[in-house]
């Protein structure tokens, strides 16, 4: 499968990286990444979308590329950290459908809404990510079930002064994050 050329793809400035080590970065590497990961995911088609990613993904980042020592292991740990959240994406998106499911004919939302609502999911998912599991179960327990703290604390077997922790931990985190 042809692709474009990398640069055809990035909307980014590229003139503090040299061409020549742009390209070849991309040339010696993304064959490999795209069969690394087409073996993990099974699907060509997401894997050369997920390696196209990676290399944006690369091309963004505050590390020189000219720098770099071990190419190779840099895409790894960008590519794995996409894989990771494609899966999570997909987990979501599947447990959303399952939602959906059990809701009374009445009740479905059209495709439009079902769509807004798997993007806002998928926005929540990437803004809390990097938070630990309890840290996350609060915060959506208190915002999308109204939950108050004595019941979080209850459902999480912690203090409720543990639960307010958790809760500026995510504040916090939901402040500081770079969209």
């Amino acid at each position: 499968m042809a692709h474009p050329s990398l640069k055809a793809l990035v909307m980014i400035d590229t003139a503090t990286v040299p061409s020549q080590t742009l390209h070849s970065l991309y040339r010696d590497h993304h064959g490999w990444l795209e069969n690394w990961l087409r073996k993990r995911m099974g699907n060509a088609w997401d894997a050369a979308d997920l390696s196209q990613d990676t290399f944006l993904r690369v091309l963004s980042s505050s590390q020189q590329i000219a720098d770099m020592q071990e190419p190779r292991a840099y895409l790894l740990t960008v590519g794995k950290r996409l894989l990771s959240n494609f899966y999570t994406r997909r987990s979501l998106e599947q447990a959303y459908l399952e939602a959906l499911s059990r809701l009374p004919e009445d009740s479905v939302p059209s495709p439009e809404q079902r769509w807004l609502l798997l993007e806002t999911l998928q926005a929540l998912d990437e803004l809390l990510d990097g938070l630990p599991a309890a840290v996350r179960r609060a915060f959506l327990w208190s915002q999308l079930e109204g939950l108050g703290y004595r019941d979080i604390a209850e459902r999480l077997q912690v203090s409720e002064r543990t639960v307010k922790r958790y809760m500026a931990q995510a504040y916090e985190h939901c402040l500081l994050v770079d969209w």
